[in-house]
């Protein structure tokens, strides 16, 4: 989707002393409505979208670096890829909770939620994740299961207890229909049971549980996890981390 910017042009263009103004000036000489028509097709908010890929945004990002006050900026932009750039420039260790429950409000997309996921748990803002769960907006909610899928990955020196702590979280909402939700459930299941064998036993368990469900949804997240959880090549690469420990 979209072209790939050379690293030189983008260097002579913008860097760190970049404004969110100009930034925002850069992103919008680089418009392609091609590109916009290409992206619902994935489901991405186009309303206030560039049609700028995310490689290119990660390229723009890397050159301008990171700087907190200029990704307020930029996020009160409203548009789709300064919005996307205030993630990938923000400072975690200046993110608070105000901050992201307030970008959250502003939520309406998948892809923004799993980028805003991850920095909220580089941010240490699992805290955060009970409330996101509790919330009956859908991009709100998956919010909540993307940073456990994301937690689940990168913390890898958080004790398992930490993980496991969330199953009962995943369990109240896997009947919640909504696609991005029930997509985000799954995921945050797979990605606990694939961290070493004592997740995966407990995680497993609960997916053929959710697996025997009468209800619709519950029961697909859990065949789908079964599904990978249940794998040789999953359970021997699961078997050598634990090894490797």
């Amino acid at each position: 989707m979209g072209y790939v910017l050379a690293a030189g042009a983008i260097g002579e263009m913008i860097g760190p002393s970049s404004s969110a103004a100009e930034l925002v000036a850069h992103l919008q000489t680089l418009r392609s409505e091609e590109a916009i028509s290409g992206m619902a097709r994935f489901g991405i908010v186009t309303e206030t979208a560039l049609g700028i890929s995310n490689p290119n945004l990660q390229r723009i990002a890397r050159a301008a670096k990171r700087s907190h006050v200029r990704a307020l900026e930029l996020w009160d932009t409203d548009i789709r890829e300064a919005r996307l750039l205030a993630l990938y420039t923000a400072e975690p260790k200046k993110l608070t909770s105000g901050t992201a429950r307030s970008w959250a409000n502003d939520f309406n997309s998948w892809e923004i939620v799993d980028c805003a996921a991850d920095l909220f748990v580089e941010a240490r803002l699992e805290a955060l994740v009970p409330e996101f769960a509790a919330d009956e907006r859908e991009f709100v909610r998956r919010t909540a299961f993307a940073m456990i899928a994301g937690a689940a990955v990168h913390l890898k020196k958080e004790p398992d207890e930490t993980m496991l702590a969330w199953l009962p979280l995943l369990e109240a909402h896997a009947g919640d229909p909504r696609n991005f939700v029930r997509k985000a459930v799954n995921w945050a299941l797979r990605n606990i049971g694939k961290r070493n064998l004592n997740c995966h036993a407990q995680a497993f368990a609960l997916a053929e549980s959710f697996a025997a469900s009468e209800d619709r949804t519950t029961r697909w997240i859990g065949k789908d996890a079964v599904r990978e959880l249940k794998s040789e090549k999953i359970i021997a690469r699961i078997e050598r981390k634990s090894t490797a420990r």
